[in-house]
């Protein structure tokens, strides 16, 4: 059995803006800095026998404030990143609906197969990360992870666990620094926790990728 420690990276500029963000990158802001300390706080006398992170800058910012506490080394996958939202990228709803209206619709009507001309689609997304997360369980048998990652990897790992199809709405939040534990043994997934913030006091977190 290997326990699987999954967590979102804290909140950025561009979750505070509504902007997404995709294998674009931005910089955490203040409250997303001290998410990620609260955190690394919070794991600091709890067993990890490893950290693997997202190569991108935000998640490793958060990575970092976390093993500042737990003074673990971190590793990187990029199969950990976030979804290539294609065209989407660097834009807010607002402005993906008015200049990609059509494409808007097919996004929020989650279909599995849509490119985002040039991204990913949600069903080649999914099997990277499921992919991603099984060959370190393999890797790993025995061992507690903590994977420093994104929100719609969570998205992705919750529905595969789950058993969630990949268009159905949305049913869970997706939390900045949120720790969602899940157990993988021989193949099988099961979900512990999911969404826990006790470690920020407040409902500190806003819920997109």
């Amino acid at each position: 059995m290997t326990t699987l420690l999954a967590v979102r990276h804290g909140e950025t500029r561009w979750n505070a803006e509504g902007r997404m963000q995709g294998h674009l990158d931005s910089d955490l802001d203040p409250s997303g800095v001290a998410q990620a300390d609260a955190l690394g706080r919070r794991l600091a006398d709890e067993r990890i026998d490893a950290v693997i992170a997202s190569d991108l800058g935000r998640t490793l910012a958060t990575a970092r404030g976390i093993t500042a506490h737990t003074g673990h080394a971190i590793r990187t996958d990029a199969r950990l990143r976030e979804r290539h939202l294609g065209i989407f990228q660097n834009l807010t709803g607002t402005e993906a609906a008015l200049r990609h209206p059509a494409d808007w619709r097919r996004f929020k009507e989650r279909d599995p197969d849509h490119d985002l001309h040039g991204g990913e689609t949600l069903r080649q997304f999914s099997a990277r990360c499921v992919a991603c997360v099984s060959e370190l369980a393999a890797l790993h048998p025995h061992a507690t992870l903590l994977v420093v990652t994104h929100g719609g990897v969570l998205d992705v790992l919750f529905r595969h666990t789950t058993g969630l199809p990949l268009a159905a709405p949305r049913t869970f939040t997706l939390l900045n620094a949120s720790l969602n534990t899940f157990e993988i043994t021989q193949g099988m997934w099961t979900l512990l926790h999911w969404g826990d913030i006790a470690h920020l006091g407040v409902r500190d977190a806003i819920d997109d990728v």
